[in-house]
């Protein structure tokens, strides 16, 4: 039994100075009496050196260092499969474990040295991916555009649902003005819509984006290849926005998520001490470093040309926006950000929209669609025959089916009865059809005469008393004055 160098101590002490037995020592420290004497023999007896204890691992090593050597960049997963063919009963832990201490040994870490940069002198500028935002079903991907001021560490974070070009130079310029002008160089890693080719130290950059830093007056500059510690801030920055910002909160919109990450800004992540400057990134901020930014900022919006389809409806970012009638077969310009969707033809604006992220939805029909019905009459008596057998329901849709045998023109009948709807009610309209039709009766008339007599009842008159008592008596057959009114009526239509 090996005992630390406190209770070693704790013998000699109880033995030298208290001039315990061993007997009363082990008793005291609860340990035996052959390990107190061991131990007053030999304060500091030799530890044994046992043997390594071999690994099933062991005999499989060469072939491991073989296969590494053909594919480098295999998991510990498909060694395993490919060693558990040869006999290897182990498990993964210690493969993956002795895998990375070889591919330590190949490739140890490279140390660098730390670049402080001068205020003003260099945004370092990234991207980073965090999941999805779901509108009510349809899910738009994530992404945060981060951007450091190396000096003094100040951070800009937007959220959009692109990568694109326009959308990441729109970001740019959000950021240029949150920070109150531009750095001398921004730092990039080999971003496709910044970077088009890199090969060795030779760098060609994406010709768009050089025409926006040179009109924008900063100079772009690109990490090497495989080397991110070059732009360690904003990678700082990125892991800081997801372990500090992202968690333990839920958001609605994009606009609500720009909403709260610029809350976060401006009281925690530029306010906090950090721990390299000793200051919060606004103190040490320098604003009068920068350069300033152009009086007149370039357009970058996302742009596409749309065809009108015959709906009267163009196609953009999956969903469907209505124009004016006039612009079917046309091809129109669709500009968009974060808020509007705006389409023009050529520089006049024909429509705008608040900006959907949802998928296959249409805006615009209700506008819209008024003027292709007051354009086109057929489409309007359509519409008007809609809504009158919408108010009677089946008794006016078949109504109408029968009228349209007639010789009446059935646009000026529809007309008439929605005319007779809005006096009387869809009731009261309903009710004087049903009568109508019982009696063979088709048109606007019959239904109003019908409606007319009901809104105006006669006041009953009082029985006329003969002078002869047996003729008082005489009970006569109920009358329907309906038989009269529809012969009179039809007489006056042939006339």
């Amino acid at each position: 039994m090996s005992l630390d160098s406190k209770t070693i101590e704790t013998i000699h002490r109880l033995t030298h100075e208290q001039k315990l037995s061993p007997r009363q020592i082990a008793r005291e420290l609860h340990v035996s009496r052959d390990t107190v004497r061991k131990y007053l023999r030999n304060p500091s007896p030799l530890k044994t050196i046992r043997a390594p204890r071999k690994s099933k691992l062991d005999s499989f090593k060469p072939v491991i260092r073989e296969l590494l050597e053909q594919w480098p960049t295999a998991s510990s997963v498909v060694f395993e499969q490919r060693l558990k063919s040869l006999g290897y009963t182990g498990g993964n832990t210690i493969l993956r474990q002795y895998i990375a201490t070889l591919r330590m040994v190949r490739n140890p870490p490279r140390a660098y040295v730390r670049i402080e940069s001068s205020p003003g002198e260099c945004f370092q500028i990234d991207w980073g991916h965090f999941d999805s935002l779901d509108y009510e079903g349809d899910k738009r991907k994530l992404y945060a555009f981060c951007c450091v001021e190396c000096y003094s560490r100040r951070l800009y974070v937007e959220f959009t649902h692109s990568q694109c070009f326009e959308t990441f130079v729109r970001c740019h310029l959000h950021a240029f003005r949150f920070m109150g002008g531009v750095a001398r160089e921004c730092l990039y890693d080999n971003l496709a819509t910044a970077v088009s080719e890199h090969d060795g130290r030779i760098v060609r950059f994406n010709p768009r984006f050089l025409a926006f830093a040179r009109e924008l007056g900063f100079y772009p500059k690109a990490c090497n290849k495989a080397a991110g510690w070059e732009k360690g801030k904003v990678e700082n920055s990125v892991g800081y926005l997801r372990k500090n910002f992202w968690p333990l909160r839920s958001f609605t919109s994009l606009y609500d998520v720009n909403f709260q990450v610029r809350q976060w800004l401006e009281q925690t992540a530029n306010k906090r001490i950090h721990r390299q400057t000793r200051q919060s990134p606004d103190e040490r901020f320098n604003p009068q470093s920068l350069r300033h930014l152009p009086s007149k900022l370039p357009d970058y919006q996302d742009t596409a040309a749309a065809l009108v389809h015959k709906d009267i409806r163009l196609h953009f970012d999956g969903n469907s926006y209505c124009v004016p009638p006039r612009y079917v077969g046309k091809r129109l310009t669709v500009k968009a950000d974060n808020q509007s969707v705006v389409i023009y033809d050529n520089d006049r604006e024909v429509a705008r929209y608040t900006r959907s992220w949802r998928r296959g939805q249409s805006f615009g029909a209700e506008r819209f669609e008024k003027e292709l019905l007051a354009e086109r009459p057929p489409a309007a008596r359509s519409a008007a025959q809609q809504r009158l057998v919408l108010l009677l329901g089946e008794t006016g849709d078949s109504y109408l089916r029968q009228l349209a045998q007639t010789d009446r023109a059935l646009s000026r009948q529809i007309t008439e009865l929605l005319d007779l709807c809005r006096q009387y009610g869809p009731d009261a309209v309903s009710s004087a059809i049903s009568k109508a039709q019982s009696l063979g009766a088709f048109g606007a008339d019959y239904i109003k005469n019908i409606l007319w007599q009901e809104q105006s009842p006669r006041q009953v008159q009082p029985i006329l008393q003969l002078k002869d008592s047996r003729l008082n008596d005489i009970a006569t057959d109920p009358l329907s004055l309906l038989d009269y009114d529809s012969l009179i009526l039809s007489q006056r239509s042939e006339s």
